[in-house]
């Protein structure tokens, strides 16, 4: 895949989420221009017109982006939940998971160790207000989900190396063999902590900070977090859909910079 606009490169782009509650207005980064430049393009083709909030959390977030959910989704996009192909992550250190910001969503670490995003589908944060000892549980989880991220990454290679030799998968000798390279390399792994002006925002707007160096950040909400909070407060299933419908009745590029 290749997305290529001529951006002005000192001001972020603003997309404009018409939905069945009410208009979102978020300005996208500059930071991550692969996930910037994606998301303008599905938005030029109309790709999310029509499709449901169909994932919605209460304090944590509203996801989109599948056009399985659009009542004219073609047999490809409903078999693939997007539109074929996958990003690479862009994280940033400087982008974390306050309260409003927009992130792709992605298939889990254990088949897809490189944190590679979704083509299309995205969520929304609200999140909620931590305490200090909160947040030091979440550095804990993060480090141990980086360990285990490595560990899977092990797998995969070890799986692929049997595959390359049309050898039969033998996985008691693979998790052995992940295991050494993990007892051997985790003294390089980075220790993640969160950073003190992170720290102060989700004290105070709130966010979801056990995301953070998972999912790509590509932007904000500047106009309309009381729609999250109106999305969220909706009734769910207990598989997390909506009961009434949220839709996206449209999508559009903003003709203002941020």
């Amino acid at each position: 895949m290749s997305c290529s606009f001529s951006l002005n490169k000192s001001k972020e782009k603003i997309i404009i989420i018409e939905t069945t509650l009410g208009t979102i207005k978020v300005k996208l980064y500059n930071e991550t221009p692969l996930h910037r430049d994606n998301f303008i393009k599905l938005v030029k083709e109309g790709y999310y017109n029509g499709q449901l909030f169909h994932r919605v959390i209460n304090h944590f977030m509203i996801q989109a982006g599948d056009p399985a959910t659009r009542t004219n989704s073609t047999p490809e996009e409903k078999k693939n939940h997007g539109p074929g192909y996958t990003i690479p992550a862009e994280f940033n250190p400087s982008l974390f998971h306050k309260k409003g910001v927009i992130a792709a969503a992605r298939e889990g670490d254990d088949i897809n160790p490189e944190k590679k995003s979704s083509g299309s589908q995205f969520y929304i944060v609200q999140g909620e207000i931590f305490t200090d000892a909160k947040l030091y549980q979440i550095e804990q989880r993060i480090n141990d989900q980086n360990k285990q991220a490595l560990f899977f990454k092990y797998i995969n290679e070890e799986k692929e190396k049997a595959f390359a030799n049309e050898e039969a998968i033998d996985y008691a000798k693979i998790q052995q063999e992940a295991t050494l390279h993990l007892q051997k390399d985790i003294k390089n792994l980075p220790v993640f902590s969160i950073p003190p002006e992170h720290r102060n925002v989700y004290k105070s707007l709130g966010g979801t900070p056990h995301l953070d160096g998972s999912y790509t950040v590509f932007g904000e909400v500047v106009e309309g977090n009381e729609i999250i909070d109106k999305i969220t407060g909706v009734k769910t299933s207990d598989s997390d859909k909506p009961l009434t419908d949220v839709f996206i009745n449209k999508m559009k590029l903003s003709r203002s910079w941020f």
